[in-house]
């Protein structure tokens, strides 16, 4: 049996060892995939880049708060280098507010999942349409003046239009990944491009990939991020995006392949990526040379 809240400690940087620079945020956000910018009220098993930059998880600011607490806006500066070398991705899949961000190499599987397979295709409004008028005009905006503030949007788009009413339509198209933040600065706040422009080769390779691919895929690094995880804590983490019909047969195929297997830790039997087996030693008869 193994420790598993001392190596999840250890991984996503709460043994008090921080995230300070660059090159340690690039390792460490390759390294677990995926994080939360900030905890959720109601938890989710992923680690926090706060947390990460902090060293650990006292009293972390949720995103409601953060705008007092020293820590997130020096996190948030380091996040944003990443976001700008597209090391790191934000995409706006869980409740709350919350920026999730995704390592540059495993983001086109994130894409496969919810992201537009025709994402040159502008979103037009109608009675069938799932996007409003204004969402659709917010987009077109972005798409011919993009990287763009949400100020000098709002500007082009009519000052009668409230920031509460752009922020909303910012979010959906976010939410299909339309759209994305690529950069912030102090005064005029988030930058927004189309994600087409901005990383082409990310959702062409996107495009590219079938859903159960990614999810396998996803699901794979996931569990190399958290360890081990039950199959209540997977569907809690994937439900936010895809149904979860679609997480059970996957970790089933994924299980039956032997690719994933059981852990019993403590009185819980929990799901693994399995270990590999350790290739046997190999013997050589007495006084017999090695080759070189």
């Amino acid at each position: 049996m193994f420790d598993l809240d001392h190596l999840r400690r250890t991984k996503w940087h709460l043994d008090g060892h921080p995230v300070r620079t660059l090159d340690e945020a690039r390792e460490f956000i390759e390294s677990v995939g995926f994080c939360l910018m900030y905890p959720l009220k109601s938890p989710v098993l992923v680690p926090t880049f706060v947390g990460a930059w902090a060293g650990g998880d006292d009293r972390l600011p949720t995103w409601q708060h953060a705008y007092a607490d020293p820590r997130a806006q020096q996190a948030t500066e380091l996040m944003v280098r990443l976001l700008r070398e597209r090391t790191a991705y934000e995409a706006n899949l869980f409740y709350e507010n919350n920026a999730f961000l995704v390592a540059g190499s495993i983001f086109p599987y994130f894409y496969a999942l919810v992201g537009d397979r025709n994402p040159k295709q502008p979103p037009k409004p109608g009675p069938r349409s799932e996007y409003s008028q204004l969402v659709c005009d917010a987009y077109e905006v972005i798409r011919r003046d993009g990287p763009i503030s949400k100020q000098k949007m709002q500007e082009k788009l009519g000052g009668s239009i409230s920031f509460a009413a752009l922020d909303h339509a910012l979010g959906e198209l976010w939410s299909k990944l339309r759209i994305t933040r690529v950069d912030y600065k102090a005064g005029e706040g988030a930058f927004w491009d189309v994600l087409y422009r901005w990383s082409p080769d990310a959702v062409r390779e996107g495009i590219g990939l079938s859903v159960a691919e990614a999810l396998s895929a996803l699901l794979s690094k996931y569990l190399d991020c958290v360890i081990a995880a039950d199959q209540a804590e997977v569907e809690t983490f994937f439900g936010n995006f895809v149904p979860r019909s679609r997480i059970k047969e996957a970790v089933n195929a994924l299980l039956s392949a032997r690719e994933l297997s059981f852990v019993h830790v403590g009185n819980r039997s929990l799901i693994q990526i399995t270990p590999a087996k350790a290739e046997p030693a190999v013997r050589l008869p007495k006084g017999q040379p090695v080759k070189r």
